[in-house]
């Protein structure tokens, strides 16, 4: 039994059943994906139908383009130019699709390994950030997850303290997790930068990070490209964009990747 980390698929279906193909994966063989399962992609319905079905075999966290699919169903938030889940939307399934996807974690963690769509505060070990997770995770599953998703968007505050409360304390910790490239060493976030080049003050999430056990697994961050360190594996090679779709093997490391057509011209990230 093997477990692989894979990078942002983005409804790029195909390619995520080529990259199956390629690690000969098996029955017993489990999937973590980093978020950003749907949207920019030509895909997005056929691959929450295949990941759903995956059961256990499938750990997935939420990324910004899953938490986007979410609140449109629930008609929180407009759509944009370069949606690609009307697929989703109209489907028959829709419903149960959408509800499987806001029930998934917003960070998992297991044996040496713990995965986030994004990043992770310097304030946050990695203890603290699960238990945060949990709150947003909660509220997302609630029976008033409604209430949340209409006051989720929006990036103030910028930066985490532990007196926050209420919808402005779950949502530092939702634009940490899903959104989050570059803060400064006391957790002020920049929102606005989405390449490589760190703005003035900035530096990336990670660098800032303490040492600690756990092998931290990302995705978001196409721009920045594959990174992969001893504590590190930040996994989103730009599949949509016409880059590769990747996959880390935990066992001994190895990266398996295919080619992606790219189904978006190069430019911003969101």
């Amino acid at each position: 039994m093997a477990t692989y980390a894979i990078g942002d698929v983005q409804g790029c279906y195909d390619e995520l059943q080529a990259l199956l193909a390629k690690v000969k994966l098996s029955k017993r063989d489990r999937l973590w994906f980093v978020g950003d399962l749907v949207n920019r992609g030509p895909k997005s319905l056929e691959t929450l139908r295949f990941v759903r079905e995956l059961g256990d075999r499938a750990v997935v966290v939420l990324g910004n383009h899953d938490l986007h699919l979410v609140t449109q169903h629930e008609g929180f938030a407009q759509p944009r130019k370069d949606d690609t889940f009307t697929d989703v939307l109209g489907a028959p399934d829709r419903g149960v699709l959408v509800d499987w996807l806001r029930t998934r974690p917003m960070m998992h963690a297991e044996g040496d390994s713990a995965m986030v769509h994004a990043g992770l505060l310097p304030q946050w070990s990695v203890g603290k950030a699960l238990q945060l997770a949990q709150e947003v995770e909660a509220a997302l599953r609630g029976r008033q997850y409604r209430a949340f998703l209409a006051n989720m968007y929006g990036s103030k505050p910028d930066e985490w303290r532990d007196e926050l409360r209420g919808w402005d304390r779950l949502r530092v910790i939702v634009n940490a997790m899903t959104r989050m490239r570059f803060c400064t060493p006391e957790g002020k976030m920049d929102f606005q930068a989405k390449g490589a080049k760190a703005p003035k003050g900035y530096r990336p999430w990670f660098d800032l990070r303490s040492k600690e056990k756990q092998r931290l697994i990302c995705g978001h961050w196409s721009a920045l490209g594959l990174k992969v360190t001893e504590r590190l594996a930040a996994l989103d090679s730009g599949c949509v964009w016409g880059g590769k779709l990747t996959a880390l093997r935990f066992e001994d490391r190895t990266l398996h990747a295919v080619p992606c057509r790219g189904y978006q011209a190069a430019g911003e990230e969101g």
